[in-house]
């Protein structure tokens, strides 16, 4: 089968500099892209670059694959843009790994995705959008639960979440937002600081998700006050420790694992996913999902997790794609 593998690629050049630091933070090195080519092709496909924008139209027009792997993140700030290469695909008639349009935009708002996951029944922080040249004088009495963690609502890959970004008192949150307007322009969610447990979890399949594991994310040095920053995640192996699969009460364990199923159905997720919470006395807060988790074979949560349970790269990568292969209605060996 000619699988195409969609991406976008980390440049090493530097960027305009009015740009964040963080600007190509979802973005892949090579090294990551060819490990994956790597493993589609041991799996007996064909394998084609196809990477993202203009480039991945003229190619995916002038040579259509029979199948797509994709993990483009799109790029700007538009909260539509980990949708435009699905929708492309769907429009040529392509079938391809991971989500739709309609999911990849309604997780990428996380504010969004909040509203669905708590229809659903499941625990979120408090908290509030703060739209674009919204004055935060004109935020309701009672949204604003302090401390808070400022971040931008159209992001992934901890972009614009600093240390700084947890809010103990209402007098620093305006120069806060100001740094984060001026970086990411886009709306900033003020959300409630859930005192507890970090817990990230992989969660594949469709009709009947499966749990990959639950892992949970303890700061080196105990602080209540621990968020897992953009700083943490870009010097991991000093900052934290990853407990996998999560020492945690049983009850603890099964109450995580049927909210992380719950939020992967209620906004439609597909293939792969990777969902956030905060525990707080037994009880998990949704913060996000991202269904275009990591997949870089050195660092990526959603690996280093699978590595913890036993799983190689190798098979992280071919159950991602036999997941898909089988929702579509493809066998491994057509092509």
């Amino acid at each position: 089968m000619n699988v195409g593998i969609t991406f976008n690629l980390k440049q090493s050049e530097p960027l305009d500099p009015s740009l964040p630091d963080d600007a190509q933070e979802e973005f892949d090195r090579p090294q990551t892209i060819e490990a994956i080519a790597r493993v589609l092709r041991g799996l007996g496909h064909t394998v084609s670059l196809l990477g993202d924008g203009r480039e991945f139209l003229h190619k995916a027009l002038a040579s259509p694959p029979d199948f797509v792997f994709n993990f483009a993140e799109g790029t700007g700030v538009s909260r539509s843009r980990e949708a435009r290469v699905p929708a492309v695909l769907e429009m040529l008639g392509i079938p391809y790994s991971g989500s739709d349009p309609l999911t990849m935009a309604l997780t990428l708002d996380k504010d969004l995705a909040k509203i669905v996951v708590a229809a659903a029944g499941v625990h979120v922080p408090g908290g509030y959008a703060l739209a674009p040249h919204e004055s935060l004088e004109r935020v309701p009495p009672g949204h604003l639960i302090f401390p808070l963690v400022a971040k931008p609502a159209w992001e992934g890959s901890s972009k614009g979440i600093r240390a700084k970004c947890l809010v103990k008192v209402p007098q620093d949150l305006a120069s806060v937002v100001a740094e984060l307007r001026r970086d990411h322009k886009q709306t900033i969610l003020l959300e409630e600081f859930i005192a507890g447990d970090e817990i990230t979890v992989g969660v594949y399949g469709n009709e009947t998700p499966t749990i990959l594991g639950i892992m949970r994310v303890i700061p080196k040095q105990a602080t209540e006050d621990f968020i897992y920053s953009l700083e943490v995640k870009r010097d991991y192996q000093n900052q934290v420790d990853y407990d996998c699969p999560a020492r945690l009460p049983a009850a603890t364990l099964a109450a995580i694992e049927a909210a992380a199923k719950t939020a992967f159905t209620a906004l439609g997720c597909r293939d792969i996913a990777r969902i956030d919470f905060r525990v707080k006395r037994g009880v998990p807060y949704f913060l996000e999902v991202n269904p275009l988790p990591g997949l870089n074979p050195d660092d990526s949560d959603l690996v280093i997790l699978a590595t913890a349970i036993g799983w190689s790269y190798e098979r992280l990568i071919g159950t991602i794609m036999e997941t898909s292969l089988k929702r579509v209605g493809k066998d491994r060996a057509e092509g």
